[in-house]
C-alpha cells in the first residue's frame, strides 16, 4: 500500500499507471491531540466479527477486494497550501495548463512561479484526469467538520463557539465521521441551524468547491453566504494552529 497524505487523493495516484501495483491509503495525523487533525482521514473497512483480523485485513488491502475495504476518506488535496502554482506576493495563482502558458513564469513580477503539487502530477502521469482503473478502492471528499462550523460562525477553528457546536453533535451521533457521513437531514437540523445542515449535506456529496492553495496559503472553501451565520471572513486553516 501507499500512503495518499494530506497533499493528494486516489483519483490523483490512479493517474500513474506505476502506483496498480499498490493501494492507495488515507491514515490521519497522528502527531497532535488537537481534535481537528486527529480525524481528518482514514481508511473504512467492514468485516463479520468473526473474520476481523489483521491477516484479513492485508488480504483486503493487498488484493483491493472492495467489499471488505470501503473506501478512504479525503480531505480535498485543493486545500493543501502547494496545490496549484503561484505566487503568495503578487496574489497569483494558476493551473498547471495555465502555467505551461506562461512558461513558469509569473506575470506579475516576472520571475519563476513556485511550483504545485498538481504540477508534479502532470509532470509524472501518463493518464489523463479522470481515470479510473477497473480494480480500486473508492473515496470520499470531506472536509473536517471543525471546518464546516468554522465556516458557519465566521470563527476561527479554535473558538469556544465552535467547539460547543462541535461537541453537541459528537455527542449526539457519536463520533464525527457519523455527523459527516450517516446523519439524516432531520436528526441534523433537530439539533443544529438548518444552513449548517445543509453545509454537512453538502459537504458529504462533494460539492463544497475548495480555491486551491498555493505557494504557502492555504485552499479556501467557497460557499454561500446565506449559509454563513456569523460574518463572512476568511478562516484560518486547520494547520494554521
Amino acid at each position: 500500500a501507499i500512503e495518499t497524505g494530506m497533499s493528494s487523493d486516489p483519483a490523483m495516484n490512479w493517474r500513474l499507471s506505476k502506483l496498480d501495483r499498490v493501494t492507495p491509503m488515507s491514515n490521519s495525523d497522528a502527531h497532535s491531540a488537537n481534535p481537528w487533525r486527529i480525524g481528518r482521514e482514514c481508511n473504512v473497512f467492514e468485516f463479520e466479527k468473526e473474520d476481523l483480523s489483521f491477516s484479513n485485513l492485508f488480504k483486503a488491502v493487498k488484493e483491493k477486494d472492495a467489499s471488505k475495504f470501503k473506501f478512504t476518506v479525503e480531505v480535498n488535496p485543493s486545500y493543501g497550501k502547494y496545490h496549484f502554482d503561484g505566487h503568495r506576493m503578487c496574489k497569483f495563482s494558476c493551473s498547471p495548463q495555465e502555467s505551461k502558458k506562461l512558461e513558469g513564469v509569473c506575470p506579475v513580477c516576472k520571475r519563476r512561479l513556485t511550483i504545485g503539487v498538481e504540477n508534479r502530477v502532470e509532470q509524472l502521469a501518463d493518464r489523463p484526469v479522470g481515470f479510473l482503473p477497473k480494480k480500486r478502492i473508492d473515496f470520499k471528499t470531506l472536509l473536517p467538520l471543525h471546518e464546516l462550523i468554522a465556516l458557519f460562525f465566521g470563527q476561527g477553528i479554535a473558538s469556544k463557539k465552535v467547539k460547543n457546536e462541535y461537541d453537541k453533535l459528537v455527542k449526539r451521533f457519536g463520533t464525527e465521521f457519523a455527523v459527516e457521513l450517516t446523519a439524516s437531514k432531520n436528526e441534523l437540523e433537530g439539533i443544529v441551524d438548518a444552513r449548517l445542515t445543509r453545509l454537512i449535506l453538502l459537504n458529504r456529496e462533494g460539492k463544497i468547491e475548495v480555491t486551491p492553495g498555493f505557494d504557502g496559503e492555504y485552499g479556501v472553501p467557497v460557499i454561500d453566504e446565506k449559509m454563513v451565520a456569523g460574518k463572512t471572513k476568511k478562516q484560518k486553516s486547520l494547520d494554521e494552529f
